[in-house]
């Protein structure tokens, strides 16, 4: 399946993109996956400012308690960590097991999202 997206993607980079916009309008998106630069860059060129980027962050140590380990040839794959060095997202959510500072910082961008409605 991946070798599938893979040849997809280097044939169309925004091929999956279009799959999820097509013939849906929405005021707002939340696309929960994406994975590539390609992916970023698709979006932001289709809907320019209006694009907004949110990166999830956690730290190793939190993942781990929540029973993640890593594996070698998945969690370093590109499809794992290809936005690791992108460097220009508009909001960074930290999930390191705060739950109210978590919780702090999602009111902030649905605050955000709303105003933007």
């Amino acid at each position: 399946m991946i070798r599938w997206g893979e040849e997809k993607r280097q044939a169309d980079p925004g091929f999956f993109c279009r799959k999820i916009v097509e013939g849906v309008s929405q005021p707002v998106w939340l696309v929960s996956d994406t994975r590539r630069v390609s992916d970023i860059q698709w979006f932001q060129e289709t809907y320019g400012a209006m694009t907004q980027t949110i990166r999830v962050v956690a730290l190793e140590q939190s993942r781990q308690q929540r029973g993640w380990v890593f594996t070698p040839g998945v969690d370093d794959a590109e499809s794992e960590c290809g936005l690791d060095n992108f460097g220009g997202f508009d909001w960074v959510i930290e999930n390191h097991g705060d739950e109210q500072r978590l919780e702090e910082q999602l009111e902030n961008l649905i605050e955000f999202i709303h105003s933007r409605l």
